[in-house]
């Protein structure tokens, strides 16, 4: 059987609660093999979208497929989805390790025992198998619904604020570990920390009150190859003459000292560009303490949706 390309197809999905338009008519797709961001204010329809996408929910209208297939067809094979919700509890009345051969066992293991040390193996936890989920860390029950959703070998993973509480250490090995699963499976995350979305996401969707407005690769969305700001401390920047440097369609510089450049549609290679704006500036003795390529995806968000609403 060929793999499918396109993990999940939201095809003009819209979804209600009452009076209360979650989605409206949204359309997305997420590539097979990625990791995916799906960012937005409060009740942008996040929430809604995951919930349609792990099967617990059904579209109002449009067409809405899981790994090619749809999730509430009954005469299909039910995909196979991990998900890890935000703020999922473990259940406390059982040790770790009979919980987790527990959920094994519902995900369809031959071997739910072994599954289960495995994958709590992966998210580095071994050592928690007989523990009590109330004597673990905010971080390491974390981890833990990390394995849990791992159980079963999903196809597509969803992760709903994977590292939202966690200290700066715990944090960065959820990342770790799911920067580990790329390629491997698809990874859906939604989260409020953009600065992370960059450094894991492929593509990016950013939803606002319940429409797509952005939708693309994260080079895309940020810009990165049509601009690029440099940090002058000292100096006279030229800006006559880096205007006229091909590719350069604006260059602006800010009272901050930020040089922001746009390169023009026809313009050649950005790190052409690049090269010759910082070799003008070099040529004027112009002191230069930072590049970076393109907007951050927290400012293009921030550019792109409005005031959060309450609900979605």
């Amino acid at each position: 059987m060929a793999p499918v390309e396109a993990a999940l197809v939201l095809d003009g999905v819209s979804k209600r609660y009452g009076s209360t338009l979650a989605l409206d008519r949204v359309s997305l797709q997420v590539r097979t093999g990625s990791c995916h961001g799906l960012v937005g204010p409060n009740g942008a329809g996040k929430t809604t979208t995951f919930g349609l996408a792990a099967g617990f929910l059904r579209a109002g209208t449009g067409t809405l497929r899981i790994l090619g297939r749809d999730p509430h067809d009954r005469g299909t094979s039910r995909p196979r989805i991990g998900v890890l919700a935000q703020d999922a509890e473990l259940p406390a009345y059982l040790d770790v390790g009979t919980l987790l051969t527990a959920w094994a066992r519902l995900s369809g293991e031959a071997r739910p025992g072994p599954a289960a040390r495995i994958a709590l193996d992966r998210v580095q936890m071994a050592e928690a198998w007989e523990a009590s989920p109330r004597a673990l860390s905010h971080g390491a029950a974390k981890r833990v619904a990390l394995a849990q959703a791992l159980l079963g070998d999903p196809a597509l993973l969803l992760l709903d604020e994977p590292t939202a509480g966690l200290d700066p250490r715990a944090a960065a090995e959820v990342r770790s570990l799911i920067a580990a699963l790329r390629g491997q499976r698809t990874v859906i995350i939604s989260s409020h920390n953009l600065s992370e979305l960059e450094r894991l996401c492929d593509a990016v969707t950013v939803l606002d009150h319940g429409k797509v407005v952005q939708d693309g690769t994260l080079a895309d969305i940020t810009r990165r190859g049509a601009e690029f700001s440099v940090q002058v401390t000292r100096g006279d920047v030229p800006l006559p003459e880096l205007r006229r440097i091909a590719g350069v369609e604006r260059a602006e510089l800010s009272p901050s000292g930020l040089l922001a450049v746009r390169l023009a549609p026809d313009a050649p290679p950005a790190e052409d560009v690049i090269a010759a704006v910082l070799e003008a500036l070099l040529a004027r003795g112009v002191r230069v303490t930072a590049l970076a390529q393109g907007s951050s995806l927290e400012q293009r968000v921030l550019d792109v949706t409005s005031a959060p609403r309450q609900s979605g």
